[in-house]
């Protein structure tokens, strides 16, 4: 894993906070415990713990406050009587994360409750929502050098993907990428994942007629080629996708042939990439696998590979910049090798 022990999400209303949080929670840490807060117009705000269910008033709306978003007066006693227990529960619960949605103005009130959540954030892992609002306790929060922040209001960083869509297929005995699987070529999951919004531009490198014919049908960029090595197909993506977007700040390596792969995994990667960073998906015993994201820091090093080598050469020289972040499922990070591989992967499928 990287450095970074804690994942904030910020931005403004309406930037998909809780819904991005919501997706991430069954990826990253199923079965945490939770402090969620709910707020009701010209009224109250909330705060919940999830084990237990019990609720409490941290926020009464005020009237006589000016116009603006901030019109709630903090209740202190919902933050010592149950938001502050709460916390010290999570901290000494057995779950390696907690999760917090969210954290605002009204918790800057409270220094029992903002200790609370800093020796929380000092004992587990957090998943949190940060109000995007300049108070001293959110301001520190967001700058804590262990913790990423993903800030929604700001463009995502410029991702690029190459498809890597250039093996021979000796061992399976034909063109895999077009092989059926679950009544679509091999090859399409890759092609759908590749135009996620979270990734700014891509393009699919193949020695495939079929491929390159399948791309154009679907208005997927391609570059056919016909060098021999894994380190072209390297050289060959990544150069073009620069050629389009000289500015991208990193690029996911994608093969063609891994079917079961998710979106929520692709775009847990998106979401951990850094310019210094390689980002990795993993097993759930940490064994590293593919795909891969590239920091930009490591652009040179892909467009230099040795003949033969892949990308794995330039993560295994910079192991400290690895962040692995986990596969939903072992299965997505297989690969079809052989028909009995397809094989295997259909059934997994029940298809």
């Amino acid at each position: 894993m990287s450095g970074k022990r804690h994942l904030l999400l910020t931005g403004g209303r309406g930037t998909g906070k809780t819904t991005l949080l919501r997706a991430l929670v069954p990826l990253l840490c199923p079965g945490a415990q939770e402090i969620t807060t709910a707020a009701y117009p010209a009224d109250r705000v909330e705060i919940r713990e999830s084990v237990g269910g019990k609720i409490a008033v941290i926020g009464r709306f005020d009237p006589a406050l000016p116009p603006g978003e901030n019109r709630m007066r903090p209740v202190a006693d919902g933050f010592l009587l149950l938001g502050v227990p709460a916390l010290h529960r999570m901290e000494a619960g057995e779950s390696e994360w907690a999760v917090l949605d969210e954290l605002g103005y009204l918790e800057n009130s409270c220094p029992e409750f903002r200790q609370a959540v800093e020796a929380l954030l000092d004992a587990k892992r957090v998943l949190a929502i940060v109000r995007k609002q300049n108070t001293p306790f959110l301001t520190a929060l967001c700058a804590r050098q262990d913790a990423f922040v993903v800030d929604l209001d700001d463009p995502a960083p410029a991702l690029g993907c190459v498809v890597m869509a250039s093996g021979l297929g000796r061992r399976f005995g034909g063109n895999k990428l077009m092989a059926d699987f679950c009544g679509a070529p091999l090859i399409a999951n890759a092609l759908a994942l590749a135009a996620l919004p979270l990734l700014a531009c891509r393009i699919v490198v193949t020695r495939s007629e079929e491929v390159e014919a399948l791309c154009n049908a679907q208005g997927v960029p391609v570059l056919r080629h016909a060098q021999p090595y894994r380190s072209d197909t390297v050289r060959l993506g990544l150069a073009a996708l620069l050629g389009k977007e000289p500015a991208l700040r990193g690029c996911l390596f994608l093969p063609g042939d891994q079917p079961l792969l998710t979106q929520q995994s692709v775009e847990a990667l998106a979401l951990a990439a850094a310019p210094d960073a390689i980002v990795r998906l993993c097993a759930a015993d940490g064994t590293p696998g593919s795909p891969v994201l590239f920091g930009a820091d490591y652009f040179s090093e892909l467009l230099h590979l040795p003949d033969g080598r892949g990308g794995n050469a330039v993560a295994r020289a910079h192991p400290g910049s690895v962040c692995l972040v986990p596969a939903r499922n072992d299965a997505e990070l297989r690969d079809v090798d052989t028909r009995e591989d397809l094989n295997r992967l259909r059934q997994l499928t029940n298809r």
